[in-house]
């Protein structure tokens, strides 16, 4: 049965902003599935994003209420929000750039204080509206405006950073396990209390051309390989976990 997700998006939108393969427009798609799932209605929720593609999801998007703030501020302007109005059903949206590295000290705050936000970072592991530099996620080797000879550093792992700073709900997915994400997001949607969705998303611009995967199609494929279930992950030994994404949800918010 199709579905009629069109009413979530703004009259004059007519395309999304994203480059040919990217997977933010994937993940555009799937949290509006979410919703829908859910049926919640826009008119008491407020979407909050900083700067960077990932920011362009509900702004100018979605047919609601959207805060575009400035880089790295987007958990600083919902906490805000959600202390002036908690009956607001708030979530973030951005990039790993923007929420975990210019904006780290916020996300790990929030998650420590437990407010009552949902978090979905779009991690593409670069800067990648802003000149594709090196990003706390790229992985090491990785070639970057500002590593042109590999990433030396190793990356965070984001839902280990949130799930430390004590978030009751976090859980990581890919784009290409559709199925999942929406799950995780209706359930962090459910949760009160600071839930947060890290998904792996593909940029073929910025990472995709530096680092030889040749189509977007190859870098879904990466991901596909690359990312394995927490199941699988206890199968595995460390040499064979080596280069290997583990998905899952890591804190299922005490249900």
């Amino acid at each position: 049965m199709g579905r009629d997700l069109e009413k979530y998006l703004r009259p004059e939108v007519k395309s999304t902003p994203f480059c040919p393969g990217c997977g933010h427009g994937i993940l555009m798609n799937l949290i509006l599935r979410a919703i829908d799932d859910l049926q919640l209605r826009m008119d008491e929720m407020l979407f909050v994003s900083g700067i960077g593609c990932a920011a362009w999801i509900p702004s100018p998007n979605f047919n609601a209420d959207t805060l575009h703030t400035l880089h790295g501020r987007a958990v600083a302007f919902a906490t805000g929000a959600k202390m002036f109005n908690p009956k607001l059903k708030t979530m973030v949206i951005s990039g790993d750039g923007d929420l975990a590295s210019i904006g780290g000290n916020h996300l790990i705050h929030a998650a420590r204080r437990n407010i009552d936000l949902t978090v979905i970072c779009a991690n593409n592991m670069i800067y990648g509206m802003t000149g594709g530099q090196v990003a706390s996620t790229s992985p090491v080797g990785a070639i970057t405006s500002t590593t042109t000879e590999g990433n030396i550093y190793r990356p965070f792992d984001l839902c280990k950073l949130v799930l430390g700073a004590g978030a009751p709900y976090v859980a990581r997915y890919s784009v290409t396990q559709p199925v999942s994400l929406i799950e995780a997001i209706k359930k962090s949607l459910t949760i009160e209390g600071f839930t947060f969705v890290e998904v792996l998303s593909t940029c073929p611009t910025q990472f995709g051309r530096r680092n030889r995967y040749d189509s977007p199609t190859d870098m879904l494929t990466m991901l596909k390989e690359s990312c394995i279930s927490k199941q699988e992950a206890e199968q595995l030994t460390p040499e064979e976990l080596q280069g290997k994404v583990i998905t899952g949800e890591f804190s299922d918010g005490g249900a």
